[in-house]
């Protein structure tokens, strides 16, 4: 049982939605995902620039000769309660004078100065997370501000160069705006500002902050543009190569509901062509049996007037069905690989001559042919069956398609080294939305319910095809009511 066409297009069409629907939603969810990870690489970008910061002002320290110091952080627990403890030792040696004069403060050979920050409380929620380490590691850091801060202050300058290249190698490509606050109970300090030189945040742009301290008093404030920006930019080869997929899918899609389509219409054409067929041939044959039915049961033979007149009707029967049949064996053999046609050189007058009259003798009504070759003894290299049968086609259609009286004039003539042969009649014409598909395989104009004129759409089907394969072009111009020129060109070939 056939599925009708419509109901598989309707399968496609929903196919296809369920496909977009199912990459706009996994598009989505991707940009959720890449939109934490872009604020996770910013987070840990803030947290790698000051821990690397700290990490030059340790070295630094340790380079300096003039003074020794010592910086400690311990972590644990007191009776069951975590800690977080810092500790800072600087032990400082006269030197010189300027030396001499910082000391003589304490008027002793070695001071003592410790910075203790202890941390306890309900740190419950560190130890029981499954990101212990990272946060423990956080923690570890922030004591070691405490400790080491008592020594030197942060160096922003340091700290804006490390948080550039970190957000270089998470990918973060965008101006940004860096300031170190200062927190109390009434107000907040900015103590620096630095970022992307020339960089004005937009009303939009967000914040991101990052406090060094234990108690949150002393943070670094990131100040970007919305995120949607960065995570579309980082998404951008994924969003392409997606937008490339659907392009391909709906193309694929489309082409496949279209070809659907053409198989529907192939398939009514086929019916028709089969419906058509059926009666050209019928007809002939069915002439041709009354005919001889009537020589042989009803006497007609024994009048000699009535016998002659039934067997040349026989005879135009037959010669009408075996046109019809040398037409589709044409076709079928046009569709073979190994069909060869066999071009000679010869007049045209040489085929025109004898078709005119043939058209004249077997037409239905008065027909009037006029032909003019330029010059008389114009010669065209093709293969003379096919062409034969070309002109014979376009000179049959304007015949049939003309209203009483047959009016044709047939044009050959050479142009540019080009061969032109036009075949024009004054009949009813063709709809200019009709013309371009006068030449498609099974087509026929239509004319409603009314058939006056019998084919079954392979006439100029055969034209077209035959034309093309001498390397030519066939052409149709046309106006309902004033008739049709069809025109063929072919390459004049130097005969050798």
């Amino acid at each position: 049982m056939k599925l009708p066409s419509k109901y598989i297009a309707l399968v496609v069409v929903l196919s296809l939605a369920a496909i977009f629907a199912y990459q706009a939603y996994w598009l989505v969810n991707l940009y959720h995902t890449q939109r934490q990870a872009v604020e996770r690489n910013i987070a840990e970008a803030l947290r790698m620039s000051d821990y690397n910061e700290i990490i030059l002002r340790i070295d630094r320290l340790d380079r300096d000769s003039t003074s020794h110091g010592e910086v400690s952080v311990n972590a644990g627990f007191n009776n069951d309660t975590p800690y977080v403890e810092s500790r800072t030792i600087v032990t400082e040696q006269k030197g010189d004078s300027t030396f001499i004069n910082l000391t003589q403060q304490t008027a002793k050979d070695t001071a003592h100065m410790e910075s203790s920050l202890h941390t306890t409380g309900d740190m419950g929620f560190l130890f029981g997370r499954k990101n212990t380490m990272q946060e423990l590691a956080a923690y570890f850091q922030r004591g070691l501000h405490g400790g080491l801060d008592v020594l030197s202050d942060p160096d922003f300058q340091a700290y804006d160069s490390l948080l550039a290249d970190e957000l270089l190698r998470s990918g973060i490509r965008t101006g940004y705006r860096l300031e170190l606050l200062r927190h109390d109970s009434t107000r907040t300090d900015t103590m620096a500002v630095g970022g992307t030189p020339g960089y004005l945040p937009s009303p939009r742009a967000r914040s991101h902050e990052y406090a060094y301290d234990m108690h949150g008093n002393r943070l670094y404030r990131l100040t970007l543009e919305p995120l949607e920006g960065i995570v579309l930019r980082q998404m951008a080869g994924i969003l392409a190569a997606s937008a490339l997929i659907l392009l391909a899918l709906g193309f694929s899609f489309w082409y496949l509901i279209r070809i659907l389509l053409r198989q529907r219409t192939l398939e009514e054409m086929k019916d028709d062509f089969t419906n058509n067929m059926t009666h050209e041939l019928k007809t002939p044959i069915a002439v041709a049996y009354a005919a001889n039915d009537a020589l042989l049961n009803f006497g007609a033979d024994a009048d000699g007037t009535k016998r002659t007149r039934y067997l040349r009707i026989c005879q135009e029967q037959l010669a009408r069905l075996g046109g019809l049949v040398e037409q589709i064996l044409s076709l079928s053999m046009e569709r073979r690989h190994n069909f060869r046609l066999h071009p000679t050189t010869f007049p045209v007058a040489d085929i025109l001559v004898p078709l005119v009259e043939q058209h004249k003798l077997k037409a239905d009504k008065p027909v009037h042919i006029s032909t003019r070759v330029t010059p008389p003894g114009l010669t065209v290299t093709a293969d003379r069956t096919h062409l034969t049968n070309i002109v014979s086609n376009l000179i049959d259609n304007a015949i049939k398609y003309s209203i009483g009286q047959a009016h044709v004039e047939i044009d050959v003539h050479k142009e540019d080294e080009a061969f032109i042969l036009s075949v024009r009649d004054h009949g009813i014409g063709i709809p200019k939305d009709r013309q371009a598909h006068v030449f498609d395989k099974f087509y026929r104009v239509p004319t409603g319910n009314l058939h006056p004129v019998k084919g079954y759409g392979l006439g100029l089907y055969y034209v077209k095809t035959m034309v093309e394969r001498h390397g030519g072009t066939v052409e149709v111009e046309s106006e309902p009511g004033r008739g049709s020129e069809f025109t063929i060109k072919l390459r004049m070939r130097n005969e050798e």
